[in-house]
């Protein structure tokens, strides 16, 4: 399946403190065959707080989800349905080049509940198309549609695509701290 690239416009401050654009270019689409029919797009990220003035060039933004003072940008389409790799897969071979375009993405997962993860990250999410199922603790679950938002509040989750057609979110991770609980 093709997916569409997304338009990614970068602005940033010149010598001078001016604003001015400094990239406008294509990002494609992160796929793999453990996940057939999703694409995530990885926006930006950074590992650290931003100051400004900013000359607008990436920083270093190496693991998937963000450290305590980073943030990242990405956006996920989902196709409906499970998620069922194809039988000949080498799953050993899937696994390290998924590491190496989202490094540290499936260290969240549980490899015993499909989908379910947990981050430390405040994370923004929008319904942008289609339609998803956020499952939380105990199977509570709610169903969002195009327009609805999350503020997902470092909750081990997961999304279901139970619908009939493809859904995307766009989502912003701001990095945050897990203190033990008492």
């Amino acid at each position: 399946m093709e997916h569409p690239k997304i338009r990614r416009v970068v602005t940033g401050h010149d010598s001078a403190g001016k604003s001015r654009v400094v990239d406008d270019r294509q990002v494609e689409a992160i796929t793999t065959e453990l996940m057939p029919g999703f694409a995530v797009y990885r926006l930006w990220g950074r590992d650290e707080r931003p100051t400004f003035p900013d000359d607008g060039s990436p920083r270093g933004a190496e693991a998937w989800y963000p450290p305590r003072e980073g943030s990242r940008f990405m956006i996920n389409t989902m196709p409906p349905g499970e998620m069922i790799p194809p039988p000949d897969l080498d799953l050993d071979s899937a696994l390290l080049e998924l590491e190496r375009q989202m490094p540290g993405a499936m260290a969240v997962q549980e490899p015993d509940t499909a989908g379910m993860h947990t981050t430390d990250s405040l994370d923004y999410v929008l319904v942008a198309s289609g339609e998803v199922t956020l499952e939380l603790d105990d199977g509570e679950q709610r169903v969002l549609r195009a327009g609805d938002v999350v503020i997902q509040n470092g909750t081990r989750h997961a999304w279901r695509n139970t619908g009939t057609e493809s859904c995307t979110i766009v989502g912003i991770a701001i990095g945050a701290d897990r203190v033990a609980s008492a």
